[in-house]
């Protein structure tokens, strides 16, 4: 085995903990493995793995090493791509994960089309709300609506989505319709969200003028996935807030009611996030710009 691909064998062992892994990822048998990493290590001069009952990680000298196979496995990535991609349809398979509310009711529905324009990518979708780690779990791209905080990746803002707060037709008629910020502590509740990942509870957002305020109200169920959050709304066990296209038909109808719409909660950002260290794909690229242009359509 050369030493590129010796490389790309030992960055992948060290990403995924564990040399069953990173042999099943690589679809080598584990024994090449053992024995390119065998012959790395003697070349270099050096232990780079230190290997226990449960993981694999890199020694002192090995998470050196690992740095310096990132930066040159990424740059003589790039120096390829630039040649050829040019001349090369975008093809190949891609490991996506999209927030659930996007991806049933704004992006699912508008992959015929992309299939169409670029007919030679796959797409391997996995849809969920919770922190996903892209280099464990080798995803290549995920869509999170929302503020982030994760600086290991890059990000593409591909939308901003106006919301609203809303109660169903039937809280209203029982507890009423507020008029002010006050108001909301006289008698109301709210269906709490938690976060998927740290099941942190949120507070209501409202931007009255250019101040954020938040309130806290007292609630009878908590969730942490969009759905069961609009089906506690629509069941009147509370107040929530949601991007204005995924309510768009239930405010039309009148199943839901907005509040206070002179202070509504601010605009979510939503996000297309991929690996700092590696060289975006075309068919990467494509999908996101993709992702985009589709998200612009969002009223």
């Amino acid at each position: 085995m050369d030493r590129l691909q010796a490389m790309r064998v030992f960055t992948r062992i060290v990403e995924l903990g564990s040399f069953t892994r990173a042999a099943d990822d690589l679809s080598l048998p584990r024994a090449t493995l053992t024995h390119t990493i065998k012959r790395l290590e003697e070349r270099v001069g050096a232990h780079l793995l230190q290997r226990t009952t449960r993981r694999v990680r890199p020694t002192q000298d090995g998470e050196v090493y690992y740095n310096h196979c990132v930066r040159l496995l990424a740059d003589i990535d790039a120096v390829e791509a630039d040649f050829r991609e040019a001349a090369v349809v975008p093809r190949g398979k891609l490991r996506i994960d999209l927030a659930s509310s996007l991806a049933r009711h704004v992006l699912i529905p508008a992959l015929p089309a992309f299939f169409a324009r670029y007919p030679q990518i796959e797409l391997d979708i996995g849809t969920s709300d919770r922190f996903i780690d892209l280099v464990q779990e080798g995803v290549d791209c995920v869509l999170r609506a929302g503020e982030l905080a994760d600086s290991t990746m890059i990000g593409r803002r591909v939308a901003t989505l106006s919301q609203a707060t809303v109660a169903s037709a039937d809280y209203v008629r029982r507890r009423g319709l507020p008029q002010t910020l006050a108001d909301l502590h006289e008698g109301h509740v709210a269906v709490n969200w938690a976060s998927p990942t740290t099941r942190r509870v949120s507070a209501l957002e409202f931007m009255a003028g250019r101040k954020l305020r938040e309130v806290m109200l007292p609630a009878c169920v908590t969730v942490s996935g969009t759905e069961a959050y609009l089906s506690s709304c629509e069941a009147g066990l509370g107040m929530a807030q949601f991007p204005r296209y995924r309510i768009a038909g239930q405010l039309a109808r009148g199943e839901l009611i907005e509040l206070l719409p002179a202070m509504p909660p601010p605009a979510l950002p939503v996000t297309a996030l991929y690996p700092a260290q590696r060289q975006l794909p075309l068919r990467l690229r494509v999908f996101i710009d993709w992702l985009a242009e589709v998200m612009a359509t969002v009223p």
